[in-house]
């Protein structure tokens, strides 16, 4: 019997361990095995993000190994974009300029907040993160926040650090970086 009730409590010790892992997005799990994309589809705060992945034809490249950092603005950071935006970005003879947009939200590598904190740190305050787009973002310090500057001045902040992924971490941000174009 001892050892019955020993088995239960280590599973359910190892369960509450593996939910800790997981981080909620969008009032979604974030499963740490799954990919990039297979995570983004479910948070209900990523759906414009989603489509416009879709849309840029960038789902096999975010599916695959990476590893990638991903800085994802959520559907309230585009809807602050000025009117109607997003929906002529959307237009497939925009593809070009929003793969250039998306991708200026690209890392190579897995870069957790305290990596990035680390390169802030050793910058004297700022970190270039050069993206896959061949642009730069710029991250700084906000108190204890880490903030994004884009080419044109505007900036993130990231409200949901180190979102786990098979193939990298999604940091969520709270505005939409662009680069110079």
């Amino acid at each position: 019997m001892k050892k019955i009730i020993l088995s239960v409590a280590v599973v359910l010790a190892l369960g509450s361990f593996a939910n800790a892992q997981n981080t909620t997005v969008g009032g979604e799990v974030m499963y740490p095995a799954k990919n990039i994309v297979e995570n983004a589809v479910n948070s209900k705060d990523h759906t414009t993000l989603v489509a416009a992945v879709k849309a840029a034809g960038l789902v096999e490249t975010l599916m695959s190994k990476g590893p990638f950092t991903v800085f994802a603005p959520t559907n309230d950071a585009f809807e602050n974009l000025a009117a109607g935006t997003v929906e002529m970005l959307l237009k497939p003879e925009n593809k070009k300029t929003l793969t250039t947009i998306l991708t200026y939200h690209v890392v190579a590598g897995k870069l957790s907040s305290d990596d990035i904190i680390k390169l802030i740190k050793a910058g004297k305050g700022k970190a270039v993160l050069n993206t896959v787009s061949g642009g730069k973002l710029i991250a700084m310090l906000n108190g204890s926040n880490i903030m994004l500057k884009d080419e044109n001045g505007n900036t993130a902040n990231i409200t949901v650090a180190n979102v786990n992924q098979s193939n990298g971490v999604i940091h969520v941000i709270d505005a939409v970086v662009t680069p110079k174009m």
